[in-house]
């Protein structure tokens, strides 16, 4: 049976994405239609319709000189991202103290526990499924929408900021510390070990960005 092209837009829409993760697609690139359905080996309707969604989503934009291309944030956008950021993590850390039960609480000491052993390559994966996990732990629908737009953001940065030297040891402690106030019942406390968590990664963006070459 013949995929439908709704199926293979999804694909599409996943491979991009996956890109977006892994590097292979870098913001400011260009976008070409044909040359993406090449690529993935698809005919360019399932890829219109992908980047048509992405577009929606604000992952790909026109270009300065024409076209489209993957989004690309100034300096100004970047810290208005992390903000926000810090804002929805720390009520999402707030809540957990008050809401997560013991199954979200053992859960989220497990990847704490497990991120002393991770290979390079799996941290910034492991990372996001803490993050996945903090934000299930609060149990609020409205939250977990509010956060997913920052989520699709963050691609869009670059190379995750636990690559810079002595991030992800700093960021491992900074994981401790939420869980340990969440397992405590501290609302106060969690929120604020999130937010100083979220301020290090904004922290060790901008330093990422000072060393890049002008």
């Amino acid at each position: 049976m013949p995929r439908a092209a709704g199926s293979l837009a999804d694909q599409a829409y996943d491979r991009f994405r996956e890109g977006l993760r892994n590097g292979g697609l870098r913001p400011g690139q260009r976008v070409l239609e044909l040359e993406l359905a090449e690529r993935l080996g698809m005919s360019r309707t399932p890829v219109r319709e992908a980047i048509r969604r992405m577009q929606a989503e604000g992952l790909i934009a026109h270009g300065p000189g024409g076209g489209l291309c993957v989004a690309q944030y100034d300096h100004a956008e970047v810290a208005e991202l992390y903000g926000m950021r810090e804002a929805l993590e720390g009520t999402a850390a707030r809540l957990a103290a008050r809401q997560a039960g013991r199954p979200d609480i053992l859960l989220l000491q497990a990847l704490v526990t497990a991120e002393a052993a991770l290979p390079a390559e799996a941290i910034a994966e492991h990372n996001r499924r803490f993050h996945r996990a903090l934000h299930q732990a609060a149990h609020n629908r409205y939250l977990l929408r509010a956060l997913a737009p920052i989520g699709d953001a963050l691609l869009l940065l670059g190379p995750t900021t636990l690559a810079h030297p002595g991030r992800a040891a700093a960021a491992r402690e900074e994981h401790a510390r939420i869980v340990a106030a969440i397992a405590a019942g501290d609302a106060e406390a969690a929120e604020a070990a999130a937010r100083s968590h979220i301020a290090a990664a904004h922290a060790a963006r901008l330093a990422m960005a000072a060393e890049e070459p002008a």
